[in-house]
């Protein structure tokens, strides 16, 4: 099975109240993690790599890994690039053989956001690509996009109503009080909001920041319409720490296979746990 757009994956997802989980992977090993995680659990997948990814591993190595990784699981799977602020890496990344790239011009006033989304949707149309927008801003860290806590804004339902309006984007990221990486306490999320941006736009909506969130909060923010959530910094974390345990059992170890195995499966371990808390194990065949 080919790599597939996102869209109708998450389109399902938002018809039926459950989410598909988005993994940010950095490595081979990560990438193999995920697919096997969705593969024994026959879940849809969306794997992701940001644009610090992109350029350390080269667009072509991570969509090739992914092709191989469809075809021969026969599972539903989109290939996405995170947060691109750049128009140029957009256009590789589709051309590599992305499914999915996000367009992140939240920084911007609301009209260039606009007019940023529409040039990427007119590419994106013809090769059948999902395109995903951001309105307000998450807080943290992503790659080289920091944005300070006290600086982070609040997606306005009204806005996120007109923007969908304007550009007919098929995916949107508003910001509702998550953040990346991992939360110094728990999370402020505006369930309110939202419900309201969920009852102004049909289209599926991202949740940013799924790093760390409290289970009960996931499923209630899943519950209210968002249908893909991104994980990144958990699973960098549960990589490296089952490297560094290890290397403190066996400070001479030289294999990289003895230690890229415990990390694969760490990593593997946690993406079925958040593909059972987004509802989304065992829909991949009823994908349509």
């Amino acid at each position: 099975m080919p790599l597939i757009s996102s869209t109708s994956m998450l389109q399902q997802a938002r018809e039926n109240g459950y989410a598909i989980t988005a993994f940010n992977v950095h490595t081979l090993e990560m990438l193999q993690a995920v697919v096997e995680a969705a593969s024994e659990t026959n879940s849809p997948l969306i794997i992701q790599s940001t644009v610090g990814t992109v350029k350390h591993l080269g667009p072509e190595y991570i969509a090739a890994a992914a092709k191989v990784a469809a075809d021969q699981t026969g599972l539903p799977i989109a290939l996405h690039l995170d947060h691109c602020t750049d128009f140029a890496t957009i256009i590789q990344c589709i051309r590599a053989g992305y499914t999915s790239v996000m367009i992140d011009a939240s920084m911007l006033p609301f009209e260039e956001n606009i007019q940023r989304t529409l040039s990427v949707m007119e590419v994106a149309a013809a090769a059948g690509v999902n395109v995903e927008a951001e309105l307000g801003k998450v807080g943290g860290v992503e790659d080289d996009i920091v944005v300070d806590e006290r600086d982070a804004m609040l997606a306005d339902p009204d806005d996120c109503q007109l923007f969908i309006e304007r550009t007919n984007v098929l995916t949107l990221a508003p910001a509702i009080g998550t953040a990346h990486g991992i939360y110094k306490g728990e999370p402020n999320i505006d369930f309110e909001r939202i419900a309201k941006i969920a009852e102004k736009v049909e289209v599926p909506l991202v949740l940013h920041g799924g790093s760390g969130i409290p289970a009960e909060q996931v499923r209630k923010a899943v519950s209210l319409g968002m249908s893909k959530m991104n994980v990144a910094t958990e699973l960098r974390i549960a990589f490296s720490d089952a490297i560094k345990e290890v290397f403190t059992k066996s400070p001479e170890e030289n294999d990289p296979r003895k230690y890229m195995v415990p990390a694969k499966e760490a990593v593997k371990r946690l993406a079925i746990e958040k593909m059972e808390l987004c509802g989304c194990i065992g829909k991949a065949g009823t994908l349509k």
